[in-house]
């Protein structure tokens, strides 16, 4: 049995591989969008974008890993079982049980791994990123700078500027509307002007040429203008961004210690006590699915062998999207209240394990699976639960 052992381990690693490849590579272009408009508006590096996506990685892993395995499990025993390597290993004694050794080592790697992204991967990639993207827009200048653009970025600051050099920190034709001290408001134009950082980054003093400055007091209802050569217009840089949301922790970048605490001191505000106990429970029902969607996987490539692979990857697919919609499904009812999130997290994996045990049962004593129609009933099951959340949403 250790050389069938061996076999199959070493057909489930190239599937294996090729799912994370394929599917890590996926979920990075679902980035690019954002990555296009962060170098096109903002001027970032390419040596910060490789942070942001090497940061980002953890948390599709986090989704990669269960697929991967569900994938790899599946297209390996369609394969063998199309080779007819499962009939022959039957007609020599071997049953269906003895093959799962390897699989579910497997499984249980893809669930350790899976564990540590959620629990340290995920946590330490969001607050690098968060970290990274409040020092990017707080240390360049030119942030949101655009010719003949109104950049209301600075708090109680409009500034218009009719052509900008990134490269010299160089404008022409400057507006500026003054509003931070409300009983004098000032508009200020020029002719030219230049971009200065401070040493720390946190500041910019617009330097101004041969302008003029229109100042109007409310309260004296007077107006004056005074023109000068030279002036010095300081803009907080920290004041462009949220500050909080760059500086507050959130629940899915707590670690479990922090997490648990959290949980304890907000247990009397039920909002925030549910998304606790929602994002705690997440941490260890994913990985979970990796142990769910194998055993799933076995059934399934037993039975589908007469078909071609293609098939094969769209009921894969078919598979992790049902799982993924009762998984969020179960978190939306968990966030309302109406039960403990623990219920609507794990009710996935248990449904997904509950139907891989009974195909299991029906394939290795060679009897009818009703495969088909089980997938027939999810999907009414699966609209039926959409038609209820969606009916329970419109009317609250």
């Amino acid at each position: 049995m250790l050389i069938i052992h061996r076999y199959i381990f070493k057909g489930l690693i190239p599937p294996l591989l090729i799912n994370l490849l394929f599917l890590t590579t996926v979920f990075l272009m679902t980035e690019m969008v954002k990555i296009t408009k962060l170098i096109v508006n903002y001027n970032v590096s390419p040596a910060t974008i490789g942070f942001i996506l090497l940061f980002s990685i953890p948390h599709f892993l986090v989704f990669v890993f269960p697929m991967s395995v569900m994938m790899a499990v599946l297209l390996t025993l369609m394969r063998m079982s199309g080779d007819n390597e499962i009939a022959a290993l039957k007609s020599g004694g071997v049953s269906l049980y003895k093959l799962l050794p390897p699989i579910g080592i497997l499984a249980v790697a893809g669930c350790l791994a899976t564990l540590f992204m959620t629990v340290y991967g995920m946590p330490q990639g969001k607050m690098a990123i968060k970290h990274l993207t409040y020092q990017m827009l707080t240390s360049n200048t030119d942030i949101g700078l655009k010719a003949r653009t109104f950049n209301d970025s600075f708090k109680g600051v409009t500034l218009y500027v009719n052509e900008v050099d990134l490269h010299d920190k160089k404008m022409k034709d400057v507006f500026i509307e003054d509003r931070r001290n409300p009983k004098a408001i000032s508009t200020i134009v020029a002719p030219e002007g230049q971009l200065l950082k401070d040493s720390e980054g946190r500041s910019v003093r617009l330097r101004l040429y041969h302008g003029m400055i229109n100042q109007v007091e409310r309260g004296k209802r007077s107006a004056n203008a005074i023109y000068f050569t030279t002036y010095d217009i300081n803009l907080n840089m920290t004041q462009t961004v949220n500050v909080k949301r760059y500086l507050r922790e959130e629940e899915d970048e707590m670690s479990l210690a922090e997490l648990n605490a959290y949980i304890l001191k907000v247990r009397e505000r039920p909002e925030k006590y549910y998304d606790a106990l929602i994002e705690l429970h997440q941490k260890f029902s994913i990985p979970a699915a990796c142990l769910a969607l194998g055993l799933l996987a076995v059934p399934l490539g037993v039975e589908l062998k007469s078909t071609r692979r293609s098939a094969g990857l769209g009921m894969g697919m078919f598979i992790f999207i049902l799982y993924y919609v009762l998984m969020t499904a179960g978190r939306v009812f968990g966030e309302m209240g109406w039960y403990h999130p623990a219920i609507g997290l794990w009710a996935p994996n248990i449904l997904m394990g509950m139907g891989g045990i009974f195909l299991l049962i029906r394939t290795a004593n060679e009897k009818p699976t009703y495969l088909f129609e089980f997938i027939r009933s999810l999907g009414r099951f699966m609209r039926k639960m959409l038609q209820h959340l969606l009916h329970r949403v419109t009317r609250r």
